[in-house]
């Protein structure tokens, strides 16, 4: 005789009455009651949808005999499974308990794709359905017996939340009744998502009676589903349906799935790609073929070959040989003159194969060329290429172990940077991984001139006696000398929109020489400071060195952006005419420097691992002291990068104290402090002053006042850079969001660190298992950027600005809406 049944109540108040003799029972139904409603099983028996939760994960027990209809399942509550498993965002885990035979079906699967061989895991089942039935069981039964991992959600939120968070490859929507939703509406939600480019979704349909006309299925395929499924609740007739799916559209879409993989690889390829049909019309270049010829891919694809402009050094009959070979299935190669978008002529050598496709016909021909050196002007293009491929890797990986002989990032001495006597086997053999680093350090800090040894922990003592003297890559001596690709992004440096992340891709995240070079030499500032343009060059790279390539955010990516905004809002008619050379020269270089050696921990963190810096500094303002003092120390200890040696003592005093400000002043400590007296200074005697005059003049007059005020100068200088360090809510969206991506994952790892060593946690928010990226982002907008910013447009004049952050606000709050984690919404995805 079985014990009393045993009574749990959660903390929602859901009421578990359960037998507790288990063991005699094994069929038994577990009933949940909550108010007035009984649950039966899985699915509540009345309306109130709304009662329980919508998204619901099964675990089955036993398999039902072939024999009987579908058992109903125990039913759980949320996030307090038998096995006390954690609640995952889209309700409990999904899982199955399986037979032998169908865990041995639940196995990986290897998949061939030409030569690839992949690995393809068990496949993952999402089932929509409002309410439990016969069909709901019978495709849930047969996911079991397929060994498939199987979720059920009831409402289209969660249906949209869940196929977010686990990407299921196969999803099935009871579009029988549209009283509890409307299932072509949630396809359509799905397909509005990047991930469902390669999902498959069934519809299941209500049976047709002998003496009705089957419904068309184009309305089905128009809505997103690929393949409709005629109401049967025969475990067989589900099991069968899935798995014809597996075995057809689900492998199908995995190797395509896989062709990411050698897009990307071409992409990155360092020799130029172009793909045609058979019939010569251009499907792909890569970026090396953009570069090598001048194009954009978007003038290329889809013309034919014929199209294009040819070069007249060709042989006459060379074409005609070329087509001779590929018509024949058989791979051309040789040497050709190519005709670039600019008119010039260039010799390449040119490899042409054949690739055989349906039919064995020949469906595509895949062309690979690079530069063939035999004249001075091709040998002019080849080194441009070559130093384009040189500054790159090569450029990295050698500064990357200037820095890394201790172990540690020591600051790069400048002669590291200009000597050019160690070759390149010694550098290899001294070279550590970056990875290793940074797991190793907590902070990674130089404090004095020579750098620091690290000890235990967080504590560091002084090392004098470096000496650093690896050689380094040749870079451009000057802006002109840059390759051409680089040259080419920098062109539109002036633009707001302009995309620092192409910069750092085409540089190797070495961006900020290059961009430097350029916005340098627009403000002057060679000519300001008296010192040449190998000088500057030096400093830059000096500079550049010294930041983390290792950081995901602080790093000299993050300060070319910031220089470019500097720039920029140096270009706006009412900042250019509110201050001296001197101050366009000073915000330059703060914001070049205004993050040297940043460790990828903020202040709090320094703080309260009780590092060296933060005693140095006493806790205030450290990492900010610390890049202001470091870059004045790397470039006067060394002649040959020393940018200020050649100016009057006065004028570098006074340059070096506006540096130091503006560095200091982008510590977010004071950030209200500032951004109340530039609104109390500057823009209220300005707006009172617009309103009390309407001559043509008056702005003129306005700018004049200021620059008899030398503290608002101090304070539209401070403003300056503390917008241009956090302007990137003020981005387009598509970088917005790709720094949004990365201070969060910077701040995730400080977290993960602080849990490590037993330190309080400074941004508990910042958790990678739980935050929210765009409630962070819209909180961050809120409490920092709207108002700072209303400020400076209303005296910098920024609409495009304004324009962006309204828009991005606007995208961070529909994910937060949609309750959704990641950062792009479903449509943006598919862009």
């Amino acid at each position: 005789m079985g014990c009393a049944p045993s009574i749990h109540v959660s903390q929602s108040g859901v009421i578990y009455c359960r037998d507790s003799d288990e063991s005699n029972s094994p069929h038994q139904t577990t009933t949940i009651s909550q108010g007035a409603a009984t649950l039966h099983g899985l699915f509540i028996k009345t309306d109130a949808a709304d009662s329980i939760p919508s998204v619901l994960a099964y675990q089955s027990r036993q398999q039902p005999p072939p024999s009987a209809g579908p058992r109903r399942k125990e039913r759980r509550e949320p996030g307090a499974s038998a096995r006390g498993r954690a609640p995952r965002c889209c309700g409990v885990e999904a899982e199955t308990q399986t037979s032998t035979a169908s865990a041995k079906q639940a196995s990986t699967t290897e998949v061939q794709i030409g030569p690839m061989r992949l690995t393809q895991d068990p496949i993952q089942v999402l089932l929509i359905f409002a309410k439990e039935d016969n069909q709901s069981d019978g495709f849930w039964w047969a996911c079991d017996r397929a060994g498939y991992r199987c979720n059920i959600a009831r409402t289209p939120e969660s249906a949209l939340e869940c196929f977010l968070d686990k990407h299921q490859e196969i999803i099935v929507i009871d579009h029988r009744n549209s009283r509890y939703f409307d299932a072509e509406d949630i396809c359509r939600s799905i397909r509005a998502t990047k991930p469902s480019e390669h999902t498959i979704i069934l519809a299941v349909v209500p049976r047709t009676s002998a003496d009705q006309e089957e419904t068309s299925v184009l309305p089905l395929l128009n809505a997103g589903f690929n393949r409709q499924f005629m109401e049967n609740s025969s475990i067989t007739a589900c099991y069968n349906e899935l798995v014809q799916i597996e075995h057809g559209e689900v492998r199908s879409q995995f190797k395509l799935r896989a062709c990411n993989a050698v897009f990307a690889a071409l992409d990155h390829c360092q020799e130029a790609v172009e793909i045609t049909s058979e019939d010569h019309v251009i499907q792909y270049v890569n970026p090396a073929f953009e570069r090598m010829m001048g194009y954009h891919k978007g003038e290329l694809i889809g013309k034919e070959l014929t199209e294009l402009p040819k070069s007249d050094k060709n042989c006459v009959d060379i074409l005609d040989t070329i087509n001779t070979f590929i018509k024949k299935g058989k791979e051309w190669q040789g040497v050709y003159y190519a005709r670039r978008k600019s008119g010039d002529s260039i010799q390449q050598h040119v490899k042409i194969t054949p690739v055989i496709g349906q039919g064995g016909k020949v469906r595509h021909f895949v062309s690979l060329k690079r530069l063939h050196c035999t004249n001075e002007n091709n040998k002019q293009l080849y080194k441009s290429h070559r130093d384009e491929k040189y500054t790159g890797d090569n450029f990295q990986s050698e500064s990357h172990s200037f820095k890394c002989k201790n172990r540690r990032k020591d600051s790069a001495d400048v002669k590291s940077i200009t000597s050019q006597s160690s070759d390149a086997p010694s550098l290899q053999a001294r070279r550590y991984s970056s990875t290793a680093r940074i797991h190793s350090m907590t902070i990674e800090a130089p404090i004095t001139k020579g750098g620091l040894r690290r000890l235990s922990g967080n504590e560091y003592v002084f090392s004098k006696n470096m000496n650093l003297s690896h050689s380094h890559p040749s870079v451009p001596n000057t802006i002109n000398d840059v390759p051409p690709c680089i040259a080419q992004l920098l062109d539109n440096e002036e633009s707001w929109d302009f995309n620092i992340f192409e910069l750092e891709a085409v540089t190797n995240k070495r961006p900020l020489v290059y961009l430097g070079l350029k916005v340098f030499a627009r403000f002057g500032v060679s000519e300001f400071l008296n010192c040449s343009e190998a000088t500057l060059r030096a400093w830059l790279q000096v500079i550049e060195a010294n930041y983390h390539s290792s950081n995901s955010y602080h790093n000299s990516t993050h300060a070319a952006d910031v220089l470019h905004a500097t720039a920029f809002f140096l270009g706006k008619d009412r900042v250019k005419g509110s201050l001296d050379h001197l101050d366009e020269v000073a915000a330059l270089i703060a914001a070049t420097i205004h993050d040297v050696d940043h460790p990828g921990r903020t202040n709090s963190f320094l703080c309260n691992a009780g590092s060296e810096l933060a005693v140095l500094y006493n806790d205030m303002a450290v990492l900010e002291s610390h890049h202001a003092a470091l870059a004045f120390q790397l470039t006067t200890k060394d002649s040959k990068c020393n940018i200020f040696k050649n100016i009057d003592r006065n004028h570098y005093r006074t340059l070096r104290q506006a540096v130091i400000d503006m560095v200091l002043a982008t510590e977010m400590t004071k950030h209200f402090e500032h951004v109340n007296k530039f609104v109390n200074s500057i823009n209220k005697p300005m707006a009172s002053e617009e309103t009390s005059s309407h001559s043509e003049g008056s702005d003129c007059e306005c700018t004049a006042n200021i620059k008899n005020f030398p503290d608002n100068q101090t304070l539209i200088k401070r403003m300056m850079i503390k917008c241009a360090d956090v302007a990137n809510p003020c981005r387009p969206l598509e970088l917005c969001i790709e720094w949004a991506g990365r201070i969060s994952e910077e701040y995730f790892a400080q977290t993960d660190e602080e849990k490590r060593q037993g330190l309080p946690v400074v941004m508990p928010v910042f958790d990678r298992n739980t935050c929210s990226i765009p409630k962070s982002q819209i909180s961050f907008i809120d409490y920092f950027i709207t108002d700072m910013f209303d400020a400076w447009d209303a005296f910098a004049h920024l609409p495009v600005l304004m324009q962006h952050l309204a828009n991005n606000y606007k995208h961070w709050k529909t994910l937060d809406e949609l309750k959704c984690k990641s950062l792009r919404l479903p449509s943006e995805n598919n862009n």
